[in-house]
């Protein structure tokens, strides 16, 4: 009762194309093309030129995303330990109040 039962299927269900038969296509010739004259190769120079105001540009840019992903990590490293000195001081009042009422039956 709880085992697949696996359709048999003997025939194709769809319509079987039978194979064709490819026709070769006839090849014109034409004139040879002549290969284009090898060109120079660019001078080497790094591709990349910082003026010192641009790196300077750079330097500080790096520097502030820096100090604002720290920011936000400690930001959120705060917000952590509140939230779990929040439950500690919550957990403390509900065991006493839990206490005093069994000590007052």
């Amino acid at each position: 009762m709880f085992q697949p039962k696996i359709p048999t299927n003997p025939m194709p269900t769809g319509v079987v194309d039978p194979p064709r038969v490819a026709e070769l296509a006839t090849v014109e010739q034409h004139a040879p093309v002549t290969a284009p004259a090898p060109m120079a190769p660019a001078p080497s120079r790094p591709t990349v030129q910082l003026t010192p105001g641009a790196l300077l540009a750079v330097i500080g840019g790096g520097t502030a995303v820096v100090l604002v992903v720290g920011a936000v990590l400690v930001s959120m490293l705060l917000a952590v330990a509140i939230t779990a000195a929040s439950v500690a001081v919550c957990a403390l009042v509900v065991r006493a109040l839990l206490t005093s009422e069994h000590k007052h039956r």
